[in-house]
């Protein structure tokens, strides 16, 4: 049995660490600025329904496709390293939890709309949300993988679809007509690449250990609450904040 630990990922040590925290305090830094310059929740134009129907196909291929190299990924790691046991990842509990609440939320903010509003936000919410934060992590780890030999070519193979289907999951949230991007979007999304940054100083470690399992946990929730606010009714928003502060 190997020893690699496939499922993970080689740390960020030294130097490469900090230019990875630096990277992301940036990007929190605009995330905050654009959320103090932003007075009203700003939407976004809907696409029609040929377009949400073209986008439907294409991320219904990019997940075939993605299914497909993870398949031939698995068959080069097989062939190369023998038979290996991944890694579990102990915040997928977490995951699953989340995913489930923002799907309750995001409907019970949409009923008004009527049940098929309702589902469908819903249902796009909760595809997209979790991809909120796989995005940048997968930006951040994909070349400190195991791959199997050539790497180059396998890790293009596993991610290339992957960031397909992450980004035409984004774009079909505009497929409901409730998503406005709020300052707490923003300021959500500020905190999420914060906590990064934060987990970079140390190093961006598996989270097998507490003190990453908690940066992983804590930008995993918060990437849940930025898809929430998306969905919250215009009006509600300073409701919430003045609840969440008593």
């Amino acid at each position: 049995m190997s020893q690699t630990p496939y499922g993970t990922w080689v740390p960020y040590s030294g130097s490469d660490g900090w230019i990875l925290a630096g990277v992301l305090l940036l990007i929190t830094g605009v995330l905050i600025f654009l959320g103090t310059r932003l007075r009203q929740p700003a939407s976004v134009a809907r696409p029609g329904r040929t377009v949400t129907l073209l986008l439907a196909v294409i991320w219904v291929l990019a997940l075939l496709a993605w299914g497909d190299s993870v398949t031939t990924y698995g068959n080069a790691l097989l062939q190369q390293a023998g038979p290996v046991t991944p890694v579990a990842s102990p915040i997928a509990p977490i995951t699953f939890l989340c995913d489930l609440v923002t799907f309750v939320l995001i409907a019970v903010f949409a009923r008004r709309r009527g049940f098929w509003v309702a589902a469908g936000s819903a249902v796009i919410g909760a595809i997209a949300a979790p991809l909120i934060f796989e995005l940048p992590f997968d930006l951040i780890v994909m070349w400190r993988t195991y791959s199997p030999a050539p790497a180059t070519q396998y890790t293009l193979l596993f991610f290339l679809p992957l960031f397909i289907l992450e980004l035409v999951s984004f774009t079909l949230l505009l497929a409901s007509p409730l998503p406005r991007i709020s300052r707490a979007t923003l300021f959500s999304l500020a905190g999420m690449f914060l906590v990064f940054a934060i987990w970079a100083m140390f190093g961006f470690h598996f989270p097998s250990s507490p003190l990453p399992f908690t940066f992983n946990a804590v930008s995993k929730v918060l990437c849940f609450v930025a898809t929430v606010t998306l969905f919250i009714p215009q009006g509600a928003l300073p409701v919430v904040a003045a609840a969440a502060s008593a």
